[in-house]
């Protein structure tokens, strides 16, 4: 049987963890790193357990959410002297300019950074209680996209192309075909976000199918729908990444104690399949990073 090059299940799994997320915190979750040496302790956890690259949302060290350069240094300096995982920044944010966020890209230069493909509805809704956790519009528009995507290329540094929903690809498409990005495209698939595409295998099959040749993809599945997508994407040749930023639990009713509890079921998952985890020097090499 034939496979498109980036539908092939034979291929290793590059697993990403996103170790803290922006809206999450300690009474929800203990494990949540604040400080620099904690993003670093569990960067260490998540690479130790097999992930090949940490996404990260600086925060200070009293647990706030951060776009100052200084935190954003002081976590990459942290995880670079526990191990040499891919380091990929965010870049997504409500009121904080494109040049706040542009500084620390500049500044920093890590190897990945995400790029958030479209502008949406964002919200998470508590079916029992019948309501809205929270709700808000996420802007992103093209302007603003073609900002961060020139900084990325100016600085050598990845974009990853983060669709929350199908329209989203066909905005990385745009991009591939101005010349901003290039091969490897460097796509994320993220899932369950309401007012994004609903977490469905379906709906999976139905976007990876839409990725431009030459996408080096992974799923993100948000809260419980995550493992159920990350078997789905392992079977379809796919990347996944787990993490504190997008679901706590291990199985119902089983905090996760650390990100490398995570990380560790969805590489068992992997293995199951009978694919192969890629190591860190195999992951850069496929995602085409340049720098650590």
């Amino acid at each position: 049987m034939f496979f498109r090059p980036h539908l092939d299940p034979s291929r290793s799994c590059i697993v990403s963890c996103a170790l803290s997320g922006v809206v999450a915190n300690r009474a929800q979750c203990p494990a949540i790193p604040y400080t620099p040496e904690e993003y670093a302790s569990e960067a260490k956890r998540a690479y130790d357990a097999g992930a090949a690259a940490v996404h990260i949302h600086a925060r200070s060290r009293d647990g706030q959410p951060s776009f100052a350069v200084a935190d954003y240094q002081d976590i990459r300096d942290a995880i670079v002297a526990e191990c040499p995982v891919i380091i990929n920044f965010s870049t997504g944010a409500l009121g904080v300019s494109v040049e706040d966020r542009v500084a620390y890209l500049r500044a920093v230069r890590p190897a990945v950074a995400a790029l958030n493909m479209g502008s949406m509805n964002y919200a998470k809704y508590n079916a029992a209680k019948k309501k809205f956790v929270f709700d808000f519009v996420f802007p992103n528009p093209h302007a603003e996209i073609l900002q961060f995507v020139q900084a990325m290329r100016d600085e050598q540094i990845r974009p990853e192309m983060e669709c929350f929903d199908l329209g989203h690809v066909g905005s990385a498409r745009v991009l591939a075909d101005m010349g901003l990005v290039e091969r490897p495209y460097v796509m994320s698939l993220v899932m369950g976000v309401v007012g994004g595409i609903p977490a469905t295998t379906e709906n999976l099959v139905h976007m990876a199918n839409q990725l431009p040749d030459g996408a080096e993809w992974q799923v993100v599945g948000i809260s419980r729908d995550q493992w159920r997508l990350c078997a789905a994407a392992c079977s379809m040749g796919g990347n996944v990444r787990v993490g504190l930023e997008d679901n706590f639990y291990l199985r119902d009713g089983v905090m996760a104690a650390s990100n490398g509890e995570l990380v560790e079921k969805v590489v068992r998952m992997v293995q199951d399949q009978g694919r192969t985890v890629a190591d860190v020097t195999e992951a850069r090499a496929r995602l085409g990073t340049v720098w650590t």
